[in-house]
């Protein structure tokens, strides 16, 4: 196992399912930060131990599940899903994450959660089921980058949404039915890492917004749109993977300026 994901298995046992910010404090670096779109929690005891402590206080019982993990030299990423009750009203939200480390401790990480999903969930007070864990999810190992890999999934990006491959699920499409749709003109790369044949990435999307968010927002309107993802690459193509996009910082934003 490398560093990395050593240590992201320790945030994902000793802390989040642990509930125990002591525990992080051994193993986080006092600057860490956490970027998810334009928000950015710097300072692990100042900003991002807080803002996670709002969330477990709302969700007694919060836990994490891990789909999948992806490991390179001083970096992890998963595909994992959060879920828990506040109140009466329970939900399930999917993540993707991209942790880095300096070898001892974790440094940051960029993140997207599908905070969208987890609206519609409570809203309706019906729960999505959660996705199966990986069956070793520890034991990942690295494989050499892979740049032709990369390229093919920054080629991929300037694609827009929805996508046409059915085997990359992006955030509840699946379950809605009403997938969003944006036209992608430019694509602005915070990270783009390879492990042989998976990309894990996080990038921000200049375009245009045609719709498939809730009202009262609609399109077309000029926009941007941060996404996460792991996917997978074979025969120079894009052939499966989990994205989740900011849909709900995506929509606060229209809806203030409706």
């Amino acid at each position: 196992m490398t560093t990395a994901l050593a240590l992201l298995r320790r945030w994902v046992v000793e802390y989040f399912n642990g509930h125990n910010a002591e525990a992080a404090r051994s193993f986080i670096a006092p600057d860490y930060a956490l970027s998810i779109g334009d928000i950015v929690f710097a300072g692990r005891d100042e900003s991002w131990l807080p803002a996670v402590d709002v969330q477990m206080q709302a969700y007694p019982g919060l836990g994490m599940t891990v789909h999948q993990t992806l490991a390179g030299d001083g970096w992890a990423a998963v595909w994992f899903s959060e879920h828990g009750q506040t109140e009466d009203r329970a939900a399930s939200w999917s993540g993707v994450g991209i942790y880095r480390s300096d070898g001892e401790v974790l440094t940051g990480c960029v993140a997207q959660e599908d905070y969208m999903t987890r609206r519609r969930q409570l809203k309706s007070g019906i729960a999505d089921p959660v996705d199966p864990p990986a069956v070793a999810p520890w034991d990942t190992l690295p494989a050499p980058r892979n740049e032709d890999a990369e390229a093919v999934v920054l080629d991929w990006l300037k694609g827009g949404w929805p996508c046409v491959e059915a085997s990359v699920r992006c955030d509840d499409d699946d379950f809605t039915g009403t997938p969003l749709e944006f036209d992608v003109a430019e694509t602005a790369v915070g990270e783009l890492l390879s492990s042989g044949e998976y990309v894990a990435f996080n990038v921000r999307q200049s375009g245009t917004y045609r719709g498939g968010l809730p009202a009262p927002v609609s399109g077309p309107r000029d926009e941007t749109l941060d996404c996460n993802g792991i996917v997978r690459v074979k025969g120079g193509k894009v052939i499966s993977g989990r994205v989740i996009r900011d849909r709900m910082g995506l929509w606060a934003r229209m809806r203030a300026a409706a």
